[in-house]
């Protein structure tokens, strides 16, 4: 099976949890690719949801599958978000950003009762920090940004390099929101939580790609199955 056949596995079992009537939040990335293709097809069939893109690139892809869209001005509260991660550990934290979303991702995600990412078997890790961590950040004063970048690293316990995200002709990347990304290859982060705490008080950073505590469930799919990672943070 291959991995995109593993990715629409998880993305059907995601779609199961939709209802007529849901307020959704629809992810970025290879795998929510599958999820807005797999919606666009019960749209067809006459499934009644609202829902808001996280990129650009999605947006694009839900409307030419006539899914109907809203912005968050006009529906400030989602039912659901479903979206893939770049990796994902036992107890539901994230990295994500490797398709440049992180910012809207996250705010969408926030912005929902619940989160589920759905992801393949290779995207789930022991420890978060193999796949490099993307902080979105503002054009000014970006190099000043990195030294500071450089200086939470080094309190968080973690040791790598960075760079600049650059497009493919070799410009710098940016993102839907007007911003650079540097991605901060680390190889293994121990203290997430801390990490991220120091590297979104940088006034220069405007997002980082580590989601703590927001992904509520995970349909991970394997070559045996589908399965199923659950935290309950109704106590949170």
């Amino acid at each position: 099976m291959s991995s995109e056949d593993l990715k629409r596995q998880a993305a059907l079992k995601a779609i199961e949890l939709v209802e007529p009537g849901m307020r959704l939040g629809l992810g970025t990335g290879s795998t929510a690719r599958h999820f807005v293709e797999l919606l666009g097809d019960r749209v067809k069939a006459g499934l009644d949801v609202l829902c808001v893109p996280t990129s650009n690139a999605t947006r694009i892809q839900a409307e030419s599958l006539a899914i109907p869209l809203t912005t968050l001005e006009e529906t400030p509260e989602l039912d659901l978000t479903v979206d893939g991660a770049d990796e994902i550990d036992e107890d539901l934290r994230l990295i994500k950003g490797g398709g440049g979303a992180l910012l809207r991702e996250k705010i969408v995600a926030m912005a929902s009762d619940r989160m589920v990412v759905i992801a393949d078997a290779s995207k789930q890790v022991a420890t978060l920090g193999a796949f490099p961590l993307p902080v979105e950040v503002v054009r000014f004063g970006f190099r000043s940004t990195e030294a500071w970048i450089e200086s939470c690293i080094e309190e968080a316990g973690a040791r790598g390099s960075m760079a600049l995200r650059l497009a493919a002709g070799g410009e710098p990347f940016i993102t839907d929101n007007g911003n650079y990304i540097i991605d901060l290859k680390l190889g293994r982060i121990n203290e997430a939580e801390l990490l991220d705490e120091l590297l979104r008080s940088v006034p220069g950073v405007v997002e980082t790609g580590l989601f703590l505590g927001i992904c509520d469930l995970a349909y991970i799919a394997t070559p045996d199955g589908v399965r199923t990672l659950q935290v309950d943070r109704s106590v949170d």
